[in-house]
């Protein structure tokens, strides 16, 4: 497809949703190290000066996709927290932060990426937006999640996201499995070595939460 140059706000926008939906079909099939900026750029069917007119870089793009990504499971997640009582109980409020979680497969996807496209050559400016934002957004779960346990506000609350996240980004990523894996753990004395996110990831939420109270 090649693509004529965008005039309007909304054809500027659904180019730009081109993009991300060719980003993220090759950041899932082929990782981050092995996807370029023009492999981007073809996958979209853009030229490679074309692309250049909504994004800078690779790390750019990987950005914003994670961006959007990231803020339709923030709604969800809130919107679940928010129909939890006051000292709800810790098995629940794991069930239900891992379900929200669940319910966006394509931000588990790019979840164990994202310290890799952070780490190599995004701009500080590129950067500061990013983490603006996210910080903006896991500020107001903070609220929420110091609402249900009044023990676990402020530092304690950004704490329990930031293992919560490296459990979420190991967990989802020992989901994809080579094909010899996958026949070692049908094999009899390695069945229980086998990964389970949702219950891996559950079990993870309830200990991580009971470890920060009893801090």
């Amino acid at each position: 497809m090649n693509w004529q140059r965008a005039r309007t706000d909304e054809k500027k926008s659904e180019r730009k949703e081109a993009i991300y939906k060719a980003a993220f079909a090759l950041f899932k099939k082929n990782g981050y190290d092995k996807v370029s900026f023009n492999g981007i750029a073809v996958e979209a069917g853009f030229t490679k000066s074309n692309m250049y007119r909504y994004f800078s870089s690779k790390e750019e793009i990987f950005l914003n996709v994670f961006a959007d990504l990231f803020g339709k499971w923030f709604e969800d997640c809130n919107n679940q927290l928010q129909k939890l009582e006051q000292d709800e109980a810790i098995k629940h409020f794991a069930k239900t932060w891992v379900k929200s979680l669940m319910s966006h497969p394509k931000f588990l996807d790019l979840t164990p990426l994202l310290f890799l496209s952070l780490e190599k050559n995004s701009s500080f400016a590129q950067l500061l937006e990013f983490k603006t934002h996210a910080k903006s957004l896991l500020y107001k779960i903070s609220i929420e999640i110091g609402r249900i346990y009044p023990d676990i506000q402020g530092d304690k609350a950004f704490k329990f996201l930031t293992l919560s996240y490296a459990a979420t980004a190991n967990y989802w990523a020992a989901t994809s499995q080579s094909e010899p894996l996958k026949k070692i753990y049908q094999m009899d004395e390695f069945k229980e070595l086998k990964p389970n996110f949702e219950i891996d990831l559950t079990t993870s939420i309830e200990i991580i939460i009971r470890g920060i109270k009893a801090s």
